[in-house]
């Protein structure tokens, strides 16, 4: 029997299954095209990527965020490398699988699981099948929150009327788009010593603001700075922000969701691929000593509480409230929402964005922003919080 069964060959899933494997657990992992790239763009502050990571680091800037006047974080941020990450990755004794994983059923000596063209047994089964969540599935309630994006990479020289070289913009909330309607900002981040990522993003919306409009105002953002539409593709990006958290039913079994199945997936930025490399060896060391005490029905709890202690589940609590409120703040006035917390003290904006399991530190940012705030946001901050309604987008424009 295996010792832990991965489902999903994404950073997430690689990352722990990775973890596992080198501290000697029997590792597989299944994923329906393990040698697919990955396209997207993996970003994160540096400070938040393990020091193993460092050799994936394919370029990084100084933070920079625009509301209605330019703020300069004091951080460094960074983009992966694909390629190199996932090499680091496969280079662990992991065994595998092309397949995909279609039930797993738990009994008190481990999982039993389908795979295409046969089954497998595993004291843990770990889902990282992203926020689908094949092996466990999502319950249904509306619409979802999505962030979504459209992106072009851009030659460095060309970008640099909007990102200058050593820096990263963060967020541009300028409307140089030129349109009404909800607001999107402009992220651009180094992503080589020669391009620069230009993405049209919306922050969480429920529904997700539709890529044509994002396409649209990206096309008439780059015009606007005498930015010549590159040839090729574009990078297109929908991140469900809003993933319920597993029934209760399923805390009790050996099947764990992880990375944004979990979901770790920060609601007011998207992110959560720092936080699963941060966490992958936590899981497996957890997964490796409960097995060793008690057996797979103690591993599985271990993993549990590994990703989700009480201090993440608050956290997590308190992060949705925000997203709440901010889905109601009107389009209008989100720059300036944004001008206000980019203006907090440092050690806030840095437990908001990072502290995933600082209690303190969340509520303590979430305080100094209301008391930062002018009367028109503090009064928004406060109804949002407590409107038990899920806030709705009309406005597509």
């Amino acid at each position: 029997m295996l010792d832990v069964l991965v489902a999903g060959g994404g950073p997430a899933g690689w990352a722990a299954a990775a973890a596992c494997a080198r501290l000697g657990l029997a590792t597989e992992l299944v994923d329906l095209a393990p040698d697919r790239p990955w396209r997207a763009t993996y970003g994160s502050w540096r400070a938040e990527l393990p020091a193993e990571t460092d050799a994936a680091v394919a370029a990084a800037g100084h933070g920079e965020a625009i509301g209605t006047t330019t703020h300069h974080l004091g951080w460094v941020y960074a983009v992966l490398n694909n390629s190199v990450l996932r090499d680091g990755f496969a280079s662990s004794p992991v065994t595998v699988v092309k397949g995909r994983v279609r039930a797993a059923r738990p009994d008190p000596q481990g999982v039993t699981v389908d795979v295409t063209g046969g089954q497998r047994r595993a004291a843990v089964v770990l889902d990282a099948t992203g926020a689908a969540r094949s092996v466990l599935g999502v319950s249904s309630r509306g619409a979802s929150a999505d962030q979504t994006a459209v992106g072009v990479l851009v030659d460095a020289e060309a970008a640099r009327k909007l990102v200058t070289p050593g820096t990263a913009l963060f967020m541009d909330w300028r409307p140089h788009h030129g349109e009404a309607g909800w607001p999107t900002f402009l992220y651009g981040v180094p992503v080589t010593a020669n391009h620069v990522l230009l993405e049209e993003t919306s922050l969480a919306r429920r529904p997700g603001l539709g890529l044509a409009t994002l396409r649209r105002r990206l096309h008439a953002r780059l015009a606007y700075h005498g930015i010549a539409l590159p040839a090729g593709g574009e990078e297109r990006v929908r991140i469900p922000v809003d993933r319920p958290l597993p029934a209760p039913g399923d805390w009790r079994q050996p099947v764990v969701p992880f990375g944004a199945a979990s979901p770790l997936v920060h609601p007011a930025t998207g992110y959560s691929v720092a936080t699963s490399l941060q966490l992958a060896p936590r899981v497996a060391a957890a997964v490796r000593d409960a097995l060793q005490r008690g057996g797979p029905a103690a591993a599985g709890a271990a993993a549990w509480r590994t990703v989700w202690s009480p201090a993440a589940l608050a956290v997590h609590a308190l992060r949705r409230r925000s997203l709440d409120s901010l889905l109601r703040i009107p389009p209008g006035l989100v720059p300036r929402f944004f001008d206000v917390f980019f203006a907090l003290a440092p050690q806030h904006r840095w437990a908001y964005l990072t502290g995933r399991e600082d209690v303190q530190g969340s509520a303590a940012a979430m305080a100094a922003l209301f008391a930062a705030s002018p009367w028109w946001l503090r009064r928004r901050l406060v109804t949002g919080a407590l409107d038990p309604r899920i806030p709705r987008a009309v406005d597509e424009r």
